[in-house]
């Protein structure tokens, strides 16, 4: 089986994340960059008065993999260790308190994907533990349909920043903020990112003295920027240069996805509802690490913060199910209830399986997947201590083990497994409505990444 030297053979191998920690760890040899059909993925950086070609993989690219989640994840133990709830240990990783609830302020809670609580509990970081900032994601304020990482210094600027974004981000390659900044900070992520925060803070001393608290959003998977520009055609926005702002969640439970130009009137409607746009579109766009994925739910964050689905939506202004993972996460989650800024109730174990019963079994898909891979002499990623064969065999039906493993095959194939992945810069049109693809040639800093 193929092994990588570098992060930039894990980006040609198709199992990156695109979380951007290689970006922070090795500034002068990678930069986070959009491609169109893949995610944000990492390239090397020309250095100035070289040629017009991707400089050569330095030491830097090497050790990065040490904080790849793309390659590694791994809990210290399998075994569910004091305070924690045994039951859930072996498919939803360290749980140590189970709530239900919402933020406390209408306002938040409304703009949120679900209830708002990860907005709410950052904000509360920043104002009832004297926080810093909080790193995340928000839309550039000119390309908005794509991410851009930002700390965030008041509950003001998180709530402009509420909801949930369908598109790739790389929050990771800026934790250098984090570091230098005057205090504490929390970091909010996809449990990706924030695998690759726990492993990097083991290496950056100050990166470990200056984080807070650890937020994980649930996930079921990465859609690419093609995902989000078919999600806007389908939105009456063949033009992305006219773009004001989408939305992928919220304005209730779940939201609906929503767009809109500079020039429509103020009673314009352009809407799609959770089904259409996650369902229908974006979900078919997800990148190719997302389907080897084994934790959808942030089993190394301090809190992860997801949906309960088993409710009924519609009606309902929002409701966010919160995980404490550590005992750090339990503290501050309580704390936040205290001072008012979060409604929560605490739930029994079984109300996780029962809000997430999809990633229950694409966790039990990953097994199959991921021994069909191997067997074909494919790089995958190494996970250790995240139990999936059980889940295979008790919770897939036979159809769905058939297709983890024989259609597996069939995407190796389709999906050219095989081949190196190319690399090319998405360069998003900038007026006159061009055409939302990649510019041609090294002056769109392309580079086949073999290493």
């Amino acid at each position: 089986m193929a092994r990588p030297r570098t992060v930039h053979d894990v980006a040609a191998g198709k199992l990156c994340t695109g979380c951007g920690v290689c970006a922070y760890l090795a500034p002068d040899e990678v930069r986070m960059v959009d491609v169109l059909d893949h995610g944000r993925r990492p390239l090397p950086i020309t250095p100035v008065g070289a040629a017009a070609r991707p400089a050569a993989a330095g030491s830097g690219a090497a050790a990065a993999l040490d904080c790849c989640p793309g390659v590694r994840l791994e809990h210290d133990s399998g075994r569910p260790a004091p305070g924690e709830i045994a039951e859930l240990r072996a498919a939803w990783g360290p749980v140590r308190a189970i709530w239900e609830g919402y933020a406390a302020d209408p306002a938040i809670r409304y703009a949120g994907s679900s209830g708002g609580v990860a907005t709410a509990l950052a904000g509360y970081c920043l104002t009832g533990e004297e926080m810093a900032g909080v790193l995340h994601i928000g839309a550039r304020a000119d390309v908005p349909y794509l991410n851009e990482t930002r700390l965030s210094r008041t509950p003001a600027e998180l709530l402009d920043n509420a909801g949930s974004r369908y598109a790739p981000a790389s929050p990771c390659d800026r934790l250098d903020l984090v570091e230098s900044a005057d205090g504490p900070c929390v970091f909010v992520g996809k449990p990706c990112d924030v695998a690759a925060v726990r492993m990097a803070r083991r290496v950056r001393p100050e990166l470990d003295r200056k984080l807070g608290l650890t937020i994980a959003i649930f996930c079921a998977g990465t859609p690419t920027t093609r995902g989000t520009l078919e999600m806007l055609d389908r939105l009456g926005v063949p033009d992305p240069t006219r773009l004001e702002s989408v939305h992928y969640r919220g304005a209730g439970w779940p939201g609906s996805a929503r767009a809109r130009l500079t020039d429509d009137p103020p009673d314009e409607r352009r809407e799609l509802s959770y089904a259409e746009s996650w369902g229908d579109i974006l979900q078919k766009h997800r990148q190719w690490r997302c389907y080897l994925c084994a934790d959808h739910t942030g089993e190394f964050a301090d809190v992860a913060v997801g949906d309960p689905w088993y409710r009924p939506t519609g009606d309902d202004p929002g409701q966010s199910l919160v995980l404490a993972r550590t005992e750090r996460g339990v503290r501050l989650v309580e704390a936040a209830v205290a001072a008012g800024a979060l409604v929560l109730t605490p739930v029994t174990a079984d109300i996780l399986p029962a809000s997430q019963p999809n990633l229950l079994r694409a966790r039990g898909a990953v097994w199959g997947r991921l021994r069909t891979l191997r067997a074909a002499g494919l790089m995958t990623p190494r996970l250790r201590h995240l139990p999936m064969a059980g889940i295979w065999w008790r919770h897939l039906s036979t159809v769905e083990k058939l297709r983890s493993t024989l259609g597996t095959l069939r995407r190796i194939g389709r999906k050219r497994l095989r081949e190196p992945a190319v690399l090319e810069a998405y360069r998003p049109p900038v007026g006159g409505g061009a055409p939302a693809v990649p510019a041609p040639g090294p002056a769109a800093e392309s580079a086949q990444t073999t290493g």
